[in-house]
């Protein structure tokens, strides 16, 4: 096991992280910006470095920085966490050229599985079923309208080195086709430095059903269950939930499949999410690959009861996962994860960056909450507007939404305006507590939010 680990980033993740070390005796170290530095993550680590102002430009994705930070204090690896350099390859090619391990897959898995175009070439090549697409990306208009004709409209066009919705572009008729293709484009340009875009088939009203998978350098690959991440807003997950109210033992099982054989296509390391889309009929479609942890994972620890950061942790240092003799997994009990945002839903979920003037999470049986700040804390403009994470945790759905419920009742947050009376309404609808929400929830159902 490493002696001494850097965490590449900050917030909630950071301390999950510096956890998840200080359990397995790993001393830490943070970096941070000179915006974060009264942070309690900043605090709680054995050292800390500041690598740079607030922007994130000039810190949080300064990969010199980051390693002479790392070199200067002695660390063996990186953790990335997510976002920021989470899934960039030059920064993991970066550690290994300066003797540090990077906590995740390798380089050439996350160029190759970044490419969202070359992973569903890969996956089709294996057997795992991909949605109807071009071969390869769109250059053109024209190219664009052919493929669009031949498998009939609706059509999504997306980046394919995308995420977050951003270089996405749904197309029910062909008039807009043309401008759809062109602000795709220009949207991946800005956000990525990349414009290329490819084409699929869209399919209507599906659920977003992911599988987490983890896999050693001894043979061992496991999936653990399902998430449900249906509830979400300009592709943005809001609410997941473990296992998916939509599948059957059967369906978990070939996801399940699927996801393994996706893993083992490109000879996989560490943690990582394979993300399908789940038609009204049954059948699953790979849609993409996130090459590290996930902001949801904690739904599935509680449902399978393994601590994913600490088997990234010993999967990169060179020891298996311990998690692998209880493989299959059967999940036990239900999960719901509410990512608790500095937004306002009655404004479009405008950030509200601000001070905290008062925070008193839930507690009781049940209920986990993952956060770094308190009251006083300042929820800064330059960063993601993640608040917190509450999980809660039944022996069924049916208990998992009723601690819900009163957790959410519970949680305190004053001085700024978060998504909590969001979630509350959320847990009063019908059809979301009948387990049918697909990824037009909001839409369809909280449009008066909109």
């Amino acid at each position: 096991m490493f002696k001494k680990v850097l965490i590449a980033n900050r917030g909630e993740v950071a301390l999950r992280v510096m956890r998840a070390c200080k359990e397995l005796g790993v001393k830490t170290v943070a970096v941070y910006s000179t915006e974060d530095e009264n942070t309690y993550p900043v605090q709680y680590a054995d050292e800390k470095v500041c690598i740079g102002p607030a922007q994130a430009t000039k810190s949080y994705l300064v990969m010199s920085n980051i390693i002479a930070a790392a070199t200067i204090t002695g660390a063996d690896a990186i953790h990335p966490g997510y976002g920021f350099l989470a899934e960039n390859a030059d920064f993991a090619r970066a550690c290994a050229d300066n003797d540090l391990v990077f906590i995740g897959p390798s380089a050439e898995c996350i160029e190759r599985m970044g490419d969202k175009s070359s992973a569903r070439e890969t996956m089709k090549a294996c057997g795992v079923p991909t949605v109807p697409g071009s071969d390869g990306c769109i250059d053109t208009v024209e190219e664009a309208r052919r493929f669009a004709e031949s498998v009939g409209y609706p059509v999504l066009i997306k980046a394919t080195a995308g995420g977050g919705g951003k270089g996405m572009r749904e197309v029910h008729d062909p008039a807009d086709l043309e401008s759809h293709y062109k602000a795709a484009r220009a949207e991946a340009g800005a956000a990525f430095g990349n414009d290329e875009v490819y084409l699929e088939k869209l399919v209507l009203r599906p659920r977003h059903v992911e599988v987490q998978v983890l896999a050693d350098d001894f043979g061992n690959n496991v999936a653990l269950c399902e998430r449900d991440c249906s509830v979400q807003r300009r592709h943005q997950k809001l609410i997941e939930e473990a296992p998916s109210p939509a599948l059957t033992d059967e369906l978990r099982r070939a996801m399940g499949v699927a996801a393994i054989k996706a893993v083992r296509a490109v000879d996989y390391r560490n943690a990582g999410t394979i993300e399908f889309l789940l038609d009204t009929t049954g059948k699953f479609y790979f849609m993409e690959m996130n090459t590290r942890v996930q902001v949801e994972h904690p739904v599935s620890e509680q449902i399978t009861g393994t601590d994913i950061i600490k088997e990234q942790l010993r999967i990169a240092s060179g020891e298996p996962m311990s998690c692998a003799d209880r493989a299959p997994f059967t999940p036990f009990g239900h999960a719901m994860e509410f990512r608790i945002n500095a937004e306002d839903p009655e404004h479009g979920f405008r950030p509200c960056p601000g001070t905290i003037t008062r925070f008193e999470p839930p507690a009781g049986p049940g209920v986990r909450v993952e956060a770094y700040v308190h009251s006083g804390s300042k929820i800064s403009p330059f960063y993601d507007s993640m608040v917190a994470k509450l999980i809660v945790y039944g022996q069924d759905r049916e208990e998992c939404l009723a601690r819900g419920r009163r957790a959410l009742d519970e949680f305190v947050i004053e001085g700024i305006p978060t998504t909590l009376p969001f979630h509350r309404r959320v847990l009063d609808n019908q059809v979301f507590c009948a387990g049918e929400a697909t990824t037009d929830f909001i839409e369809t159902q909280m449009g008066d939010v909109l």
